[in-house]
């Protein structure tokens, strides 16, 4: 193994340990996923009964399935931008980001290892939850086969530009900004058509969902489940605006850490 590799590693092991170490840590990441989705399952599945002549419709099934496909994967983005924010703000709790820098690590092993541990903290919460769809209202996602694999892919994507931006922020305000990390994610979601088809926005907010690579996610998850069919433009599409969003977010977040290096406020943040 490298040295950059190493060190990845290093920081890595570092927030496993953090998470093994707290039982509610870890209880909390499994509990709120699954709670919304039985919420939600419930909720959807009352409405799919909900026909005329008091059985389920088909169009009531098929929405049934796409709201429960699409709070799995609203999670999904999350809980990934969650995971880079946190394990950022463990390291400003801590008072440890001095620590880490007069070491040999870099910004980008630091990033990286975000990266992969908001997967691992994101498929902590979201397979139980996806499991316990399938005794409960008979729904596996993983029924829909791969198609599923690039709606992940993209919405992780997601979650790290949306976490690097939150943590630039934080860099440049400081903790008084902490509660970005949980309200951006959500004050996009309106936009982002979770719920709801592009279209049942007004004209003049349609544009701005349309630049947001999770509202292709989901008009890729509702053409998939409804028409069985795997929209591929709308999933380039959302590749595409991820790696621009990147680059964008990338670029923003080392902008902030060399202010914030140059200014020794990397020195002084904590609680």
């Amino acid at each position: 193994m490298t040295k950059p590799l190493q060190r990845v590693y290093a920081v890595l092991l570092r927030h496993l340990y953090i998470l093994r170490g707290s039982i509610s840590r870890l209880i909390e990441i499994i509990y709120w996923p699954s709670v919304q989705m039985i919420l939600w399952g419930f909720i959807s599945r009352f409405f799919a009964m909900s026909s005329p002549g008091g059985g389920p419709s088909t169009m009531g099934m098929t929405a049934f399935g796409t709201l429960l496909g699409a709070v799995l994967l609203w999670d999904m983005l999350f809980r990934t931008q969650l995971g880079v924010t946190l394990s950022y703000l463990e390291e400003v709790w801590a008072r440890n980001l001095g620590h880490l820098f007069v070491s040999p690590l870099r910004p980008w092993e630091w990033w990286l290892a975000m990266m992969l541990f908001s997967i691992l903290r994101a498929l902590t919460g979201m397979l139980p939850a996806a499991l316990l769809a399938i005794p409960f209202y008979g729904f596996s996602i993983f029924s829909l086969g791969l198609p599923m694999l690039f709606f992940f892919l993209n919405i992780m994507f997601m979650g790290w530009w949306l976490g690097f931006l939150i943590m630039a922020m934080l860099l440049k305000a400081g903790q008084g900004a902490e509660t970005l990390a949980w309200a951006l994610t959500f004050f996009l979601a309106p936009f982002c058509a979770v719920y709801y088809p592009v279209s049942a926005l007004p004209a003049w907010l349609q544009p701005v969902a349309h630049a947001l690579p999770a509202s292709h996610v989901f008009e890729g998850l509702r053409a998939l489940v409804k028409q069985h069919e795997f929209l591929t433009n709308e999933m380039w599409y959302a590749f595409g605006l991820n790696i621009i969003y990147m680059i964008i977010s990338m670029t923003i977040l080392q902008i902030a850490f060399n202010s914030a290096r140059k200014a020794g406020t990397l020195l002084q943040s904590g609680e």
